[in-house]
């Protein structure tokens, strides 16, 4: 063996390339555009939010907490995962609160999965999920689902499992595609996990976002799944803080152990003062922040979606979270990085080509616009998208 060769990265970096999302937003960024791409959130945090994270560095919370979180936030966590989610988690066994829900999944993945261990999960896909499965050497399966309503084929899903299929992954509501998972289609994986004995990881952070009147339900409500479900979620999105990096997993005690065990390798705990102003916010925020906020993402949804159909890219209108997946067919190129470049220069809005959530050539029609955006921000790219008509 060389000296080089001793000294070259791993195989898991070598296949971890730039992602489409940060490449988009540096070419955004290079000629001043609209950066829909990236879901950074850029409307204001929650003032109470925002205060507590001073009035929690003066009151001391600036050392290492708990590996699992500070009591305060898990206990929040409990009482609001029981009102809203369905299910009641212990907050002194069952919650560890992480580096983001992002730092949530790679713990979970960390703990449960082994190399060559299958994951089944739906296209199109949050690409993290894939990466973070490939950081642990397990093997994701991919099951589509359609637009416009983004619906599974049952059969292809029973036929995705194997003898080495460890878990589920789902992602409702959906980044990228919005779709908010039906409680009977829950109930059709729930039996799936049942029956041949899988976890199911449910990523949820953007359990709030909700429109058109459709419930959230959590696959840990239902019957005999709580056991195996580990539920990830988290308030980057809800809050507007996804530089914060808080979010948590909730799992059975078995399970929860072995992912603390890891977040305390990995991260060791979540930032002290950051973590009391969101226990803060949970507990001090009322039902009326939560309405609005949905109203409020609706209204965004429907303005951009609005633009979209006139500007001659088609929207699968989603369900919930706040991006939406554009058809871009007849836009000039041969790949959604072409049709996404293409309309960044002509009218400096960014989106991300839809190769970054699906395989093979069906990302080619895409381009994934995300619209959590001011009101300033947003009409300005609703008006730059007509330039394409």
């Amino acid at each position: 063996m060389t000296r080089d060769t001793r000294r070259a990265w791993s195989q898991r970096t070598a296949s971890l390339g730039q992602s489409d999302i940060r490449a988009m937003t540096q070419a955004c960024v290079q000629i001043k555009g609209i950066n829909m791409a990236q879901g950074v959130c850029d409307t204001g945090v929650p003032p109470v939010v925002a205060h507590a994270v001073q009035h929690a560095v003066d009151l001391g919370y600036n050392i290492y907490t708990r590996f699992d979180g500070l009591p305060q936030l898990r206990q929040a966590l409990a009482r609001k995962t029981a009102h809203y989610n369905g299910f009641s988690p212990d907050p002194e066994t069952d919650i560890t609160v992480s580096a983001g829900a992002t730092g949530a999944f790679h713990c979970a993945c960390m703990a449960l999965f082994d190399p060559g261990d299958e994951v089944i999960v739906f296209e199109p896909y949050y690409a993290y999920h894939l990466h973070a499965l490939a950081s642990v050497d397990a093997v994701p399966r991919i099951v589509p689902t359609l637009p416009p309503d983004w619906a599974f084929d049952l059969r292809a899903l029973e036929e995705a499992v194997t003898a080495r299929t460890k878990a589920i992954v789902v992602n409702t509501p959906s980044n990228p595609s919005g779709k908010v998972f039906s409680r009977a289609e829950l109930e059709q994986i729930g039996r799936i996990a049942m029956e041949r004995d899988l976890f199911v990881i449910t990523d949820e952070i953007y359990e709030y976002f909700l429109y058109d009147g459709r419930p959230h339900v959590s696959l840990a409500s239902l019957p005999g799944m709580a056991e195996r479900t580990i539920t990830i979620s988290g308030y980057s999105k809800t809050f507007a803080i996804t530089g914060w990096r808080i979010g948590h997993t909730i799992a059975a005690p078995r399970w929860a152990q072995a992912i603390g065990s890891m977040n305390d390798l990995l991260y060791v705990c979540a930032p002290a003062p950051l973590q009391h102003a969101v226990a803060t916010g949970i507990n001090e925020l009322r039902q009326e922040f939560y309405v609005e906020l949905a109203t409020e993402y609706q209204a965004k949804r429907d303005r951009f979606c609005e633009a979209l159909q006139r500007a001659g890219l088609p929207p699968s209108v989603p369900q919930g979270a706040y991006y939406v997946l554009a058809d871009v067919s007849l836009i000039p190129g041969k790949t959604g990085k072409e049709r996404a470049m293409y309309v960044l220069e002509k009218t400096g809005v960014a989106g991300v080509p839809g190769e970054a959530f699906f395989q093979g050539e069906t990302g080619h029609r895409f381009i994934r616009f995300c619209y959590a955006k001011t009101e300033k921000d947003l009409a300005d790219a609703c008006d730059r998208l007509a330039r394409l008509t």
